[in-house]
């Protein structure tokens, strides 16, 4: 019934506030339309009291079941706690009331008086009534998005594993050529393919932007193998960014992309920055002014996206430049 248990939301807690307001107004009003001698304002004060009980009484109960009585019973009794919880909440909301009423003398409650328990009950059930529809749409609405969630990291997973073998073939391409050249070199490679898998195969989506660049670092020496030492990498990165998460292979595929397309022969330096929420990834290499994103840039993209993290745009100027605008939340 909590976040743990039936995950209820702000927006259902409102829900569950107008409900019970409605049924204590209109019980109140009921007898106030109905009968010319409770015209008064005593008659609404008393329709106010009972729907602001009702409510006390309803997140008063549900807070106590979700936090001390849910945790320590079977799930399977959680349908009749929640039952019985909302067929009390109508009960004990009107009787207090009706009790608050009677000692100020409201004309009403003389009325009342040979019924109240008659009228306590049905408030109690129907109180029921509307819990266990409540409940029904709770439980609902968590297995959609339950569904809806499953469906996003699947999503997320084939996206990833589209980029996997991508980066796997250019690390071997890259390190095939020294196996007979250069064996210590050879050997250096494959320790550092080695340190980059073992990131890589990790199971989360969201990694932290340090180990990202960590991850980058290890990338840039891998591919300076067979482009002799030409690409140079510089970071700037304050500490107050370390900690954003980013998806995994993002910057890393953005240095890849540089490397790929805008190595011109010449030493490539690679810029990467954080400031005012947003990662810049810079190069010097070629220029694409029309650039079309393509498989890789999309896949980043489509990540960006369904992780709620940021969105993916590049600028061309004196050099080429990647940026990831962040939706950094507060910390």
């Amino acid at each position: 019934m909590n976040n743990e248990y039936l995950k209820i939301t702000l927006k259902d807690w409102v829900i569950i506030g107008l409900i019970g307001s409605f049924l204590g107004f209109l019980l109140g009003w009921l007898f106030y339309f109905f009968n010319i001698e409770f015209q008064n304002h005593t008659t609404i004060v008393f329709s106010s009291l009972c729907a602001f009980f009702i409510v006390l009484f309803a997140l008063t109960l549900i807070s106590f079941s979700n936090h001390f009585l849910l945790p320590k019973i079977n799930q399977r009794l959680w349908y009749a706690i929640s039952l019985f919880f909302s067929f009390i909440s109508g009960l004990l909301g009107f009787i207090t009331a009706f009790m608050i009423s009677f000692s100020f003398h409201f004309p009403i409650v003389e009325v009342l008086k040979p019924y109240w328990y008659f009228i306590a009950l049905i408030c109690g059930i129907l109180t029921l009534g509307i819990g266990l529809m409540f409940h029904w749409f709770i439980v609902l609405k968590n297995r959609h998005e339950q569904s809806q969630m499953a469906l996003l990291e699947n999503k997320i997973k084939a996206l990833e594993n589209e980029l996997n073998p991508h980066f796997l073939f250019n690390a071997l391409n890259s390190m095939s050529e020294l196996v007979y050249i250069d064996a210590k070199k050879a050997e250096d490679a494959i320790l550092n393919l080695s340190q980059f898998l073992r990131n890589a195969i990790k199971s989360e989506s969201l990694i932290e932007l340090k180990k990202e660049l960590d991850m980058v670092k290890t990338y840039v020496e891998i591919e300076n193998i067979r482009f002799e030492d030409k690409i140079k990498l510089h970071l700037n990165i304050p500490s107050s960014y370390e900690t954003e998460l980013v998806p995994k292979f993002s910057i890393q595929l953005l240095v890849e992309n540089a490397i790929k397309h805008g190595f011109l022969g010449e030493p490539l330096t690679l810029n990467i920055e954080a400031k005012e929420d947003v990662i810049f990834i810079e190069n010097n290499g070629k220029l694409e002014k029309n650039l079309v994103f393509g498989t890789g840039l999309q896949n980043l993209q489509q990540r960006l996206k369904l992780l709620n993290i940021g969105v993916l745009s590049y600028t061309t100027q004196n050099t080429m430049c990647f940026k990831i605008q962040l939706h950094r939340k507060a910390k």
